[in-house]
Parts: structure tokens; sequence; C-alpha cells
């Protein structure tokens, strides 16, 4: 029987990645070098230590412009600032080159409808890296939805928050809605991702906003409440000013709660340099399993291994094989739709109907 996942005895698939900051190189360039299949080829960047990282750890080329990844990578990943990646990815598309971008995808739903058209017309693959479907709570919340354990979903509560009394500075506290920063459009693309993919369409958003530290531009203090159309509630927080951490996610079935504490463990292990393919990458410490049960009646359940190396591995086999990408433009379009309805909701105190 052939293996339709083993690709050894085709070419490398030669990746162009635009951007080596923190998305660039703690998450794209070493999940890149580890999925069979790709090959880091290039790297865009202007800074000469990072240009010489990518050439010693990953052999890649450095560059200092993007158009010159055109006529020499098979595919673009863009993890440049997120001004820039509606006009990278239109010139990537444009060249005819299939093109994986970090969220968010676009500042608007309609910036993201126009580019998803602009692939479907070229027949050329455009995904987005919502790696958070891949962190191992969340697999472990869509086992148990699919094995009945928590009964039916009334309420998710998802919280990213984070203590940074002091700002780090950068684009994406100063930059404001010009540099698409703020944590609404960084953490809150992947949260409002994981509702909609575990509870469905919205017909509701309510939010609340704010700038909570002196000298910041951006949102640092976020709430989003949605109202789904099956009649489930999700509660979002994201937030760099929280003291005392909440539960990552508390979901509240009609059977039973899940409630877990503490991040993923994949970003902490990218950050300290472990190889993703590396054995118990994605595995959660025992310690630090999520509760299943009620107050009466509950118990530690493991959390699936966390999987980011099934997005690229997804994307080799769209390329290959022509199947669907991992996360498809359609999706991301109706989360931007949440998002830009959550900006208003906060800029005017009203609910926004969908």
């Amino acid at each position: 029987m052939t293996d339709l996942n083993d690709h050894s005895d085709q070419p490398e698939l030669r990746v162009g990645l635009i951007g080596y900051g923190v998305a660039g190189a703690f998450f794209h360039a070493p999940l890149i070098a580890a999925t069979p299949g790709l090959k880091l080829s290039a790297v865009v960047t202007g800074d000469p230590g990072r240009a010489a990282e990518v050439s010693s750890r990953y052999g890649a080329r450095p560059v200092a412009d993007a158009a010159e990844l055109w006529e020499s990578v098979d595919l673009v990943v863009v993890a440049s600032p997120n001004r820039t990646h509606v006009p990278l990815a239109t010139a990537a598309l444009e060249a005819g080159l299939p093109v994986v971008v970090d969220k968010p995808l676009a500042a608007t739903a309609q910036e993201a409808r126009g580019l998803a058209e602009l692939a479907r017309d070229r027949g050329l693959m455009l995904t987005v890296f919502q790696n958070r479907r891949w962190d191992g709570d969340f697999l472990t919340i869509e086992r148990l939805v699919a094995s009945g354990e928590l009964g039916t979903v009334n309420r998710l509560e998802s919280r990213f928050e984070r203590w940074r009394p002091v700002p780090k500075g950068g684009w994406r506290e100063m930059g404001g809605a010009a540099e698409v920063g703020g944590l609404l459009y960084d953490l809150g693309s992947h949260l409002v991702d994981q509702a909609l993919r575990l509870l469905g369409p919205v017909t509701a958003v309510y939010a609340e906003s704010d700038v909570r530290r002196a000298g910041v531009v951006s949102d640092d203090d976020t709430f989003i409440a949605l109202t789904h159309a099956g009649g489930a509630r999700s509660h979002l927080w994201m937030s760099a000013v929280t003291p005392q951490l909440g539960p990552r996610f508390r979901v509240l079935g009609t059977q039973a709660a899940y409630v877990k504490y503490g991040l993923d463990v994949q970003e902490d292990r990218l950050r300290a340099g472990l190889t993703p393919d590396s054995p118990g990458f994605g595995d959660d410490p025992r310690d630090r399993w999520g509760v299943l049960g009620t107050d009466e009646a509950g118990h530690r359940v493991p959390t699936e291994p966390g999987a980011y190396l099934e997005f690229y591995r997804a994307v080799v086999a769209a390329l290959r094989e022509g199947g669907a990408p991992p996360v498809a433009p359609e999706e991301v379009v109706e989360a931007l739709t949440v998002l830009e309805a959550a900006r208003r909701s906060a800029a005017e105190g009203t609910t926004v109907s969908l």
C-alpha cells in the first residue's frame, strides 16, 4: 500500500520565509526545518545577526528583499509585521506562489476575502498559521466533546493572560491600528478561531477593550463575549496586566466541566531551542493535566500531545496532493468578521449582531 504521507521520493519544497522576528525565528523556521518535504531555502531579514543565524543554523540564504524570493522558492511564508501581511501575500500570489501567512491574515475581513479570491483565481494554496488549533489543551477539549464526556457545551471560557506590567515596546504595543497591533488581533485571533471551531458560527459580539499601561497605544486588556448560533456562549480574555492568571480553559457542559491551567508547552520549548520533532516535544507534564467532572467527582485527564508540526505536514500534503489547506481562508474571514465586530463593540459600547 502506498503511503500518501510519504514524500521522500519527491524533491523538497523550497521555502522562502519573510521575517525572522519572534514568529519567524521561534515558530516558523524550526517547524519548517523539522517537516519532511520542506527545506528552509531563504530568509528575508535586514538584520546582520539574524542573517548569520539563519545561514549557520539552517543553511538558508539570507536576502534583503522579498522580491528576491519569487524566482527561487516553491512556497512563501509571511511572518513579518502585521501591516505587511496583505501586500506581501498579494505579491507572492501574483508571482504564482502558494502562501502561508502568520495570523492575523489581514486587518479586515474584506482584505482577507480579497486575498482568498486572488488565491482561488490563481489556483494557489493560501493558508494561515492558526497554530493554536494544535495546542494540546485544545485538542483535549475537542476529544472530550467528540466523546460526549462533557455533554452539550453551554459555555467556553478561554484566557490568554500574562503579567507584563512593564511594556516591551515595539510595534505590537506602540503601533496602534495602522500596525494592526494590540491583543485583540494578536491573541484574540487565536481565541476567536478556537471558539468558532469548537462551537460554530457567531450571531452576536460584545467586547470591552482597554489600554492599561502608560505609554502603550494598542489594547492590552480585552474581553470578548460571543453568542453562538447553537445557543452556547464563549467568554474570551486576553491581557498583559493579569497579576494572577485564571484557568487557560474552563469548559462547562451539561454532564461535566473541564478546567485546565497553564499554557500549552510548545511555545516555551521552541523558545528554549528544542526541535519540534524531538520525542515528547508536545507532551504536557502530568501535574499540569486538566480536571474533568464536577466538584463532587472530578479527575485529571491526560492532555493530548501538542502538535504544531501537523500544520506544516498538512501544507506539504495540500501542495503535493492538491488537498485542502490546514486552515481555510474562509474560516479566517469568519474570525476576522468577529474581531472587527469586537473592535466596534468596544468602541461604541454596544452589542454587535452578525
